[in-house]
Order: C-alpha cells, then sequence, then structure tokens
C-alpha cells in the first residue's frame, strides 16, 4: 500500500510527489457544534473542555484564489475562547451570515466550525487563479480573510466592510490537519523557527505591530513610555520586543511574580504587579483610588507617565487606561476579554486631550513588515507550551482561565516538538536560548529544536 498524502508531508517529501497524491476524503479538526449553542446557559464556569471537539469532517472543495495547507502546527488565540463558549454571539451566525453570500461562501455554512485563527504548514493544493505559492512551499497562515475586490480593501486591507478573522468569522481554520485560506494569507514559513514557533506569530504579533508600529497605530517614537496591559501574554510579550526595538520604554504589567521573571528575561526593566495595587480587590482598577495606585507604580518605575497605554483587556483595566496616560497621550486597543462594555470617565479623555485608537489584526503588508523581523530574528516567538491536537480543549482552557504565558501552540500534524527548522546556523547565530525565553520560564523545555521535516 502506497504512502498517503499526510503520511507524505510529515516525510518532508516534495511538492511533485504531494501533488499526486490523492487528497482525503475527511481530515481531523477541533471543532464547535451548532447543536451546542445553548449547553452554558445559566452557567458562571463556562468550561471550553465541555464544547470543543475532536471530529472527523468533510474535505471542502477549493476555490480558485484558495490554497490548501496541511497544518504542522497551530496555536491557541482568545478568539477560540470566544468561539467556544458560544460569547459574545455564537459564531455560527457568521457562518451563516458568510453562507447567505452564496458563491463558494456557501461552503462556511455548516453545523460544525473549525476553529484555529494561526497555522504554519505546506501547501498541498492550490486553487486556479493562485500564481505566487506552489504546492510544497513551507507558509505560515496570516488571519486577515478580506475580498480583494472590495475597493477599501486597496487603502487597507483591515477597512474593507468584507473583511474577517480566519477561523473566527470564517470556517475551516488552522487547529486542523487540513486549512482552506485565501493566498493573500500566506507568507514564507521563517527557516530559523521550529513548525510550533512558527505557528503562534501570525495574530497576536501583527496586531501589536499594527497598534504600535504601523502608521495606522499609536506611531510609537524613540523615548515614548508605553504602559502594556498583560505583558507575559500573547499580544503583550510582542509589544514588549516592538516597544524595546523602537527604542520605547516597556512598562509592563503582570498577575504575579512569576510573570515579572519571565518579563525581565524579554528586556522589561520596568515591571507592576497588577496583585500588589490589587490587593485581593479585583475591582479597584475600576476606581479612582485603583487608577491613583496605577499612575504612582508607573511614576515609581520610569519617572513619568505613559505616551501610549497598549490594551486589550477591557472593561476591567480600560477606565484606569484613560486615566493613567499622559495629556496629549494615547490608549490603542485591539480588544476587550474581559468585557466589551467600558465604563470610564470622558473628562481624562477630552479636558487632557488623549486619543483613543481602536486596531484591529493587520494588513497583509503589516504581516510582511512583522515576518521579517522574524526571519532577522529581531523578533522571537513567545512560545510557552505546546499540546496535541487530541488535547486542543486543554490548551483553551489554560487561555481561557489565563494559566499560560505567552503563546500556547498546538501540533497538528507534526509529530513531536522541535521539528521544522531548515536554518540550523542562522537559528544558531541568533541563539537558542532567545526562542526558549518563554518554554524555560514555564518549565517546558524541549529537546534541542531537529531539521526539517
Amino acid at each position: 500500500m502506497g504512502m498517503t498524502l499526510l503520511e507524505a508531508v510529515v516525510a518532508g517529501r516534495e511538492g511533485g510527489e504531494l501533488g499526486s497524491l490523492p487528497l482525503p476524503e475527511r481530515f481531523t479538526a477541533a471543532t464547535v457544534r451548532l447543536s451546542d449553542v445553548g449547553m452554558f446557559q445559566g452557567e458562571t464556569d463556562k468550561d471550553v473542555r465541555r464544547s470543543l471537539r475532536i471530529d472527523e469532517v468533510p474535505m471542502p472543495e477549493l476555490a480558485p484564489d484558495e490554497a490548501l495547507v496541511a497544518v504542522m502546527a497551530s496555536s491557541v488565540n482568545y478568539n477560540t475562547v470566544w468561539s467556544a463558549i458560544f460569547e459574545p454571539i455564537p459564531t455560527f451566525r457568521f457562518l451563516q451570515q458568510l453562507g447567505r453570500s452564496g458563491g463558494w461562501d456557501a461552503r462556511h455554512d455548516l453545523p460544525h466550525h473549525i476553529l484555529g485563527s494561526d497555522a504554519s504548514g505546506v501547501v498541498v493544493r492550490t486553487g486556479s487563479s493562485v500564481r505566487r505559492w506552489s504546492i510544497g512551499d513551507h507558509v505560515v497562515v496570516t488571519p486577515a480573510y478580506v475580498d480583494g475586490q472590495e475597493p477599501a480593501t486597496h487603502s487597507d486591507g483591515m477597512l474593507g466592510s468584507e473583511q474577517r478573522a480566519w477561523g473566527f468569522e470564517t470556517n475551516f481554520g488552522g487547529l486542523a490537519h487540513f486549512a482552506v485560506v485565501r493566498a493573500s494569507q500566506l507568507l514564507s514559513k521563517s527557516p530559523l523557527l521550529t513548525w510550533e514557533e512558527a505557528a503562534v506569530n501570525p495574530l497576536c504579533a501583527a496586531t501589536a505591530y499594527r497598534m504600535l508600529v504601523s502608521d495606522r497605530g499609536a506611531r510609537m517614537k524613540q523615548g515614548d513610555v508605553v504602559l502594556i496591559w498583560g505583558a507575559t501574554g500573547g499580544l503583550g510579550s510582542y509589544a514588549v520586543q516592538f516597544v524595546r526595538n523602537g527604542g520605547g520604554i516597556p512598562v509592563g504589567v503582570v498577575s504575579s511574580a512569576e510573570k515579572a521573571d519571565t518579563l525581565r528575561r524579554l528586556g522589561c526593566e520596568a515591571v507592576i504587579d497588577r496583585s500588589e495595587i490589587e490587593q485581593g480587590d479585583r475591582t479597584v482598577l475600576q476606581r479612582p483610588d485603583g487608577w491613583k495606585k496605577l499612575g504612582s507604580a508607573v511614576r515609581a518605575a520610569v519617572g513619568e507617565d505613559p505616551h501610549i497605554v497598549f490594551e486589550h483587556v477591557g472593561r476591567a483595566t480600560f477606565a484606569a487606561s484613560v486615566f493613567v496616560a499622559r495629556r496629549g497621550g494615547t490608549v490603542v486597543t485591539c480588544g476587550s476579554s474581559t468585557g466589551y462594555e467600558h465604563m470610564f470617565d470622558n473628562r481624562y479623555l477630552w479636558m487632557k486631550l488623549k486619543r483613543l485608537i481602536g486596531s484591529h489584526g493587520a494588513n497583509l503588508h503589516e504581516q510582511w513588515e512583522v515576518n521579517r523581523l522574524i526571519n532577522m530574528g529581531r523578533i522571537v516567538p513567545t512560545l510557552s507550551k505546546t499540546y496535541a491536537l487530541d488535547d486542543v480543549a486543554s490548551a483553551v482552557r489554560s487561555v481561557q482561565v489565563n494559566e499560560h504565558i505567552g503563546k500556547v501552540g498546538v501540533l497538528c500534524l507534526a509529530p513531536q516538538p522541535g521539528l521544522g527548522v531548515t536554518d540550523p546556523v542562522g537559528r544558531a547565530r541568533v541563539g537558542e536560548d532567545r526562542f526558549r525565553l518563554f518554554q524555560d520560564g514555564d518549565g517546558d523545555v524541549r529537546s534541542a529544536p531537529t531539521a526539517c521535516p
């Protein structure tokens, strides 16, 4: 009996052989089901381990502008938590809305939703209009799912009304053995990185880049003090790196002494442990006395108020963010993991001439710039722990309850961690310790990376 396509991908076979092998009719994927949408009604702890499933799903047909990627690794983002608890709305509504567009979009409206907005892997099929990618290419998948025929997309891919987050507002995401992506989502995988290291970067690293560095974000400059909430989390750990690289002064907020130690290893010397401010009162940062404590802690750390506040926590921190930003400063926000409805004192915004900037994802050019920095070793992955696809529910639960640091990876087709590095000399030049900053900090030290596959 001959080799299957999955076996050939794992064995590192070339594009010609991959293209000659038939696609499987079904494949393994992490899903939520439409029939489970009401399962958490009235419950306080909406444990994602109850709603996330490993299913065998049908292989979809490929549109002309799409590629089929055999996923070696993926990662967990907070949008997977939202999908798995069916909040703030069930993501099946996104799939149904997309399906009503008809044509190729109708494929997305299914009774199961394949999740995941990050991936690294190997191209195994391309649609008839795909020109820049070939079977056998090693790629990472970026999450911005845009309509190239929409005029606003050509100003900024994130401005189009049809822009969606792949694997959250579309089906066929990255937490699976195969993923369906538009060709405009693909970038070359860094040869310095393992499959799981490459998979954790696209969504969080590029989101942080747009928020801080891009001319569509806060436009950070040298010497800017930047307050970074959740500085050892998925977004914050990349934000710290961008601030340091750009000559800014990162002030990282974390929730424990252990996370503070990890943050200092990343190079962030100014660290605030929010547990020392809260003193057991998780609501203090929503009140003026808590805002003032935070402001005092920032000034004690760096001597002045922040030019920029990097905000993504939402309801629990937003009022404090508006307060502590200096006169004329900026609060840039990309999300609200603790709730979307914010209460803040608007006097501190208008009377002190502060700015609020909404930021969402990153366009393809911003993603390309981030990928370039990763290829140069100037931005390193913040992978802390890697799970098998069969245990993806535990991976998502760790993010749901904030047990993790950095990014959580998920092996899909990669049989073990440490595979996929094709430039070991370049990796050694950057320094193995740089790639292990968060793994060592979490006690999850792996064996040395192995060359491809």
